[in-house]
């Protein structure tokens, strides 16, 4: 009866349990450089159980690094920074865009075309840490 009183009634999700401010586009590097690593794999190996597995856990981290972009997009990254960088809307799409194309594809190339985009938004995320 009191665990029930006491319940929360709106369930919340988070980045983190509190604003930590803790940002870096590393976490999303490290996610793509690991879809692409598993393309390289993929490719190498003809076992149809390796193969199988190799998808679900390039998936798998495709959508996280694909989480980690849309983190700093929505959380870090301020108007005053998509004044001074107008492109980084279209980056950012592009760059999520970048990241569905490399989860749906075992082609190691999705998987570079990602982490080229992640490394420019990395250097706009490090421009903004100096201002």
């Amino acid at each position: 009866m009191l665990s029930r009183l006491f319940a929360p009634k709106v369930k919340v999700s988070a980045h983190c349990d509190l604003p930590c401010g803790v940002y870096d586009p590393a976490q999303a590097r490290i996610e793509a450089e690991s879809v692409k690593a598993v393309q390289e794999k993929y490719q190498a190996n003809e076992d149809a159980d390796f193969r199988t597995r190799a998808v679900l856990i390039k998936e798998q981290r495709a959508e996280l690094a694909k989480h980690h972009v849309s983190v700093l997009w929505s959380d870090y990254f301020k108007p005053p920074h998509f004044e001074k960088y107008p492109e980084l809307h279209q980056l950012v799409n592009d760059t999520l865009k970048a990241l569905s194309a490399a989860k749906g594809s075992n082609d190691p190339a999705t998987g570079q075309k990602a982490l080229d985009l992640i490394a420019q938004i990395d250097t706009i995320f490090w421009e903004t840490k100096k201002a």
